[in-house]
Parts: structure tokens; C-alpha cells; sequence
């Protein structure tokens, strides 16, 4: 799981449409620091093609709980960004992985508030 939760992150940073969508359940929800929510086909476009350009995600401290099939992994993400100019965001998030037969996919997750 946590392989596909690095890899998750390396298809953001790399701009990756195909990968990204492919460690994504169909039924994938996102929860932004800012409260938006997101299904898998809008989180895949803001994050791959519109004004936000990723440079990475590091996860920190991170904490995981398997229960059958399904992961909870819970961390702060260091994300590098650029809008409106290079930042860097550090936030608790939390990711739900499910395990089907292509691996394991992430189902929903919730990042924020974004720590100062």
C-alpha cells in the first residue's frame, strides 16, 4: 500500500493523466484543504492539467492501519507546488486504500488545513 501511495505521488509530480486515474478507485472522493471535493476524473484534471504544477509530495510521519482489504494511511504531506509562484504546503492528510485485483487503489482522501 505504501508503494502505491509513493507512486500516487510520482504521477502527480510527473503530470501523469494514465497513472494517476490508474491508482484511483472509480468511486475516488477527495476532500481539499480548502474544502472542496472532487470526484476521480475532476481531481485527476486539477491536478494534472490546469494552473496547479506539482514538483513533488513527501510523506512524513506516516502512520498505516490494514483491516482486510482496506489501508488507512494517515501523514503530513510536503507538497511542492507551483501557483502564482513555487510554494510549499505542509498538512495533515489522510488516504483510504482499498485492495482490488490491480492492486491497491485509493478510494477517497482529505488533506488540510495547511499548517503556517
Amino acid at each position: 500500500m505504501l508503494a502505491a501511495a509513493a507512486a500516487r505521488a510520482d504521477a502527480l509530480a510527473r503530470g501523469d493523466t494514465d497513472a494517476l486515474r490508474a491508482l484511483l478507485h472509480p468511486g475516488f472522493a477527495w476532500t481539499s484543504h480548502r474544502g472542496e471535493t472532487f470526484d476521480r476524473e475532476t481531481y485527476v484534471r486539477r491536478n494534472t492539467g490546469g494552473e496547479l504544477r506539482w514538483y513533488g509530495q513527501t510523506l512524513e510521519d506516516v502512520q498505516v492501519v490494514v483491516v482486510g482489504g482496506t489501508a488507512v494511511l494517515r501523514c503530513t504531506a510536503v507538497d511542492r507546488v507551483e501557483a502564482d509562484g513555487p510554494a510549499e504546503f505542509r498538512m495533515p492528510m489522510t488516504q483510504t486504500w482499498v485492495r482490488s485485483g490491480q492492486g491497491w487503489l485509493c478510494l477517497a482522501g482529505h488533506a488540510g488545513p495547511r499548517s503556517v
